[in-house]
């Protein structure tokens, strides 16, 4: 399966007049969060979201970015790269070597990054040891925290978030067996085993939190 099926972008509130009623609603949801919970602050270094695929990442990270919290040259997205790259041949984009040239050039960009001192935000599932192991070597190199966020909705919820989106990529069982691997692989004290200098959940759907509400849950260096 491949690390982190590409997840439909959410319409964010960038732009909108002051005033707004979207702006009242991002603030009031700002207010509710912090409320419930100091913000949490992400050093500079390399952060590896993860969680099965329609568990929220993307619709989290294109929060941040809409809130002007990180900017979009942070976030390294393997799906973007698989599309940069093979988006005229699907097939392709499924093989071997096609995986195999995807992380070459989503580590290059991560490197890139991190040796000129500026966040790199690691956008796959990173549900397996491995993948994450791989991650987290790079960041060594250049003494970068690891700051890991992971992303746990219950099964009902993280299905009912694929069927709302629509995906055709996946089949809902692939989802449940991601969802198995997260639950057996990721668990927050096995990331800090591993060598995560911080780990965080992000809330969302089972907490009744939204990505922009979620977003204003974290402040990044």
């Amino acid at each position: 399966m491949p690390e982190n099926p590409p997840e439909p972008m959410q319409h964010h509130l960038r732009g909108l007049p002051a005033g707004s009623p979207e702006e009242a609603l991002d603030c009031a949801g700002d207010l509710r969060l912090n409320g419930l919970a100091p913000v949490i602050r992400v050093p500079v270094g390399l952060v590896v979201l993860v969680g099965p695929p329609a568990s929220g990442k993307t619709s989290f990270v294109q929060a941040l970015i809409a809130r002007g919290q990180i900017d979009a040259e942070a976030v390294v997205s393997s799906d973007e790269i698989r599309a940069e790259l093979f988006g005229t041949s699907p097939a392709q984009a499924e093989s071997d070597a096609a995986d195999a040239r995807i992380f070459e050039e989503r580590d290059r960009r991560i490197v890139a990054r991190l040796a000129a001192g500026r966040s790199a935000v690691a956008e796959s599932t990173n549900v397996t040891p491995r993948a994450r192991a791989r991650l987290i070597a790079i960041a060594r190199r250049f003494n970068a925290p690891v700051t890991m966020l992971r992303f746990d909705p219950d099964v009902t919820d993280l299905l009912q978030q694929y069927a709302e989106r629509g995906r055709t990529d996946l089949a809902a069982a692939d989802v449940r067996d991601y969802a198995v691997i997260m639950a057996r692989d990721a668990g927050a004290d096995q990331l800090r085993a591993e060598g995560a200098t911080s780990v965080h959940d992000v809330p969302g759907r089972r907490q009744a939190i939204t990505p922009t509400e979620a977003a204003a849950h974290f402040s990044f260096a």
